[in-house]
């Protein structure tokens, strides 16, 4: 497990201290390698199938991203991240990129290998195995095209929206919750590189205290969460409340990154793509408050 632990952890500082292509896929491969055996870790058949589809996707990705630095390093002669300046590689990286993280188009896996795994597995996948991928955007960001990040990022804001509200199962929901906070941070990642990593770091961490305290609760489905209040309020509270924050409403941290968000497109003059990105926002809203209300209304004594 400490071999596990280190590679994972050596495989992300690896790709996000890199300046060169080939080792910030090197450390993606090791990183990749590394989580295989702890999501495969539960002896059950769905284990192994989520298993099976993050390592398909994740290698598809990893061919995307060396199929990009190639013909780039072979038009320009240099394999520099900062040096991604072919139209054709950095569409293809950007497409890549996406797929490891999990944004839409490319999200199928998401939800099913979040299933498919343990709780803590599920909250490595949605914080920790994201942090390589956006940090190589972060870098590649002045040269992709606004409107191909502007596109991802609402498709990924309608999905995730859309996606979460017919979920009863926890992890789902968290998986469309992460689509939905991607697109977001995609989205805005074409305008200002450095409001993105702070949306993704302010969701990472709310989403952290939810996943531990559902797994010291044990809860996985909606129904679980209605009978949590009786053996521990305290946590079933937070957890709503928690739930309130990622879902960008006011008083809550989470709302701040949106405003911020919202305030740079409707500087840029995108008042459409502003106004598609509340309305997507008011369906995520939809699902987060069906949460809040079986967590707190119906299961809360008063109402008893």
């Amino acid at each position: 497990i400490t071999i596990i632990t280190l590679s994972i952890i050596m495989g992300t500082i690896m790709t996000m201290s890199s300046s060169n292509w080939l080792m910030a896929w090197t450390g993606l491969e090791l990183n990749m390698l590394a989580i295989l055996p702890i999501i495969s870790k539960p002896k059950t058949t769905r284990a192994s199938e989520a298993t099976i589809k993050y390592f398909l996707t994740q290698a598809i990705a990893s061919a995307m991203m060396l199929l990009s630095s190639t013909t780039n390093a072979w038009q320009t002669g240099s394999w520099d991240i900062l040096e991604l300046k072919n139209k054709f590689s950095t569409t293809i990286m950007t497409l890549s990129l996406m797929m490891k993280m999990g944004a839409a188009p490319i999200h199928f896996w998401l939800p099913e290998v979040l299933q498919g795994t343990t709780l803590q597995t599920a909250l490595l996948i949605t914080t920790w195995q994201k942090l390589a991928p956006i940090s190589l955007m972060y870098m590649i960001s002045n040269n992709i095209q606004p409107a191909l990040l502007m596109s991802a990022g609402i498709l990924s804001m309608i999905v995730g929206g859309l996606g979460g509200i017919n979920q009863t199962q926890l992890r789902k929901t968290m998986a469309y919750s992460s689509i939905n906070n991607l697109g977001w941070t995609i989205m805005i990642m074409a305008l200002s590189p450095n409001l993105a990593v702070m949306n993704i770091f302010i969701y990472m961490i709310m989403t952290t205290p939810i996943f531990l305290m559902m797994t010291s609760t044990s809860t996985k489905t909606l129904q679980n969460l209605t009978t949590t209040w009786t053996t521990s309020t305290a946590t079933t509270l937070s957890i709503a409340l928690l739930m309130l924050s990622t879902s960008g409403l006011p008083p809550f941290t989470g709302f701040m990154p949106k405003m911020l968000a919202l305030n740079e497109l409707i500087t840029q003059k995108l008042t459409t793509l502003a106004t598609l990105a509340i309305m997507t926002s008011l369906v995520s809203l939809l699902f987060y408050l069906r949460i809040t209300y079986l967590t707190m209304v119906l299961t809360s004594p008063m109402t008893t």
